[in-house]
């Protein structure tokens, strides 16, 4: 089979996926669950490929391994975090506000929007489960290892933020627990070290470098579309002044020394 054609069953299977969690959204008018579906997309993705691309099964089914794990994880924690049992973001809501009528079609493309974004953010993955080399090299386990490690670190970041969250105490307040003490954001700094990872998996395989894509669109879509700037933006509508101290104090992004530390050279 070729690398088009496996793509093509991925894009069909992820899509009927997106179709299905658009339905399921109607009726319980939270649009975060379409977030839970990418992730688990993408891992859908990654099985797909291992199984039908006709690459060194080793290497396939390690990617899809890296695929799988990371993406059902974070889909399972999307779910029960901000879906099941709990009211519909601030920026879904916000989008409701901005987009006005037709608003089940409106999220229909966009529902629809992530079948595209996960064909083309799977090209590492589709790279390496398309490589024949019967052999894994050493790039490929250096970059099963920085995976691993930005994957613990994300890990620790979603369970830090959501153990602030549960605590009534915290109402109102920003998190600035454990690495959120140093990035604002450091769950989105190690989700986008997970797809560098995956695209210097890639890169050991013929046509590897068309998985750059990957980290580079990912960032894109942190710091200009839908990550950072939604998110501090409903974070400065809850949290106010606190939340504008702390954008003052903590790196946006890369985990670095609080600025208001006296004894750290600050970036």
């Amino acid at each position: 089979m070729t690398p088009i054609e496996t793509a093509a069953i991925g894009a069909a299977a992820v899509c009927g996926l997106m179709l299905l969690l658009w339905l399921i959204h109607l009726p319980m008018r939270n649009a975060a669950i379409v977030d839970a579906g990418w992730a688990g997309g993408l891992a859908l993705l990654g099985a797909i490929y291992a199984a039908t691309a006709g690459g060194y099964a080793p290497r396939s089914w390690l990617v899809a391994a890296m695929a799988m794990l990371w993406g059902l994880r974070l889909s399972l924690y999307l779910l029960f975090t901000r879906v099941i049992g709990h009211p519909e973001e601030g920026r879904y809501v916000q989008l409701r506000r901005e987009w006005g009528g037709n608003i089940a079609l409106k999220f229909l493309g966009f529902f629809q929007f992530q079948t595209l974004l996960c064909v083309v953010l799977s090209i590492p993955f589709l790279v390496a489960a398309s490589n024949p080399r019967p052999s894994v090299s050493l790039l490929e386990y250096a970059s099963a290892a920085l995976w691993l490690a930005a994957f613990i670190g994300e890990c620790l970041a979603d369970y830090q933020l959501h153990a602030f969250k549960t605590d009534p105490a915290n109402r109102g307040k920003t998190c600035r627990a454990g690495l959120w003490g140093y990035s604002r954001h450091p769950n989105y700094f190690f989700e986008w070290l997970i797809w560098v990872a995956f695209a210097l998996f890639a890169l050991a395989s013929p046509y590897g470098y068309l998985g750059l894509v990957s980290p580079l669109l990912i960032l894109f879509f942190l710091f200009r579309v839908t990550g950072i700037p939604a998110t501090e933006a409903q974070a400065l509508r809850t949290k106010g002044d606190d939340y504008r101290q702390y954008q003052q104090t903590t790196s946006a992004f890369v985990p670095w020394f609080r600025r208001n530390d006296p004894c750290r050279q600050t970036p």
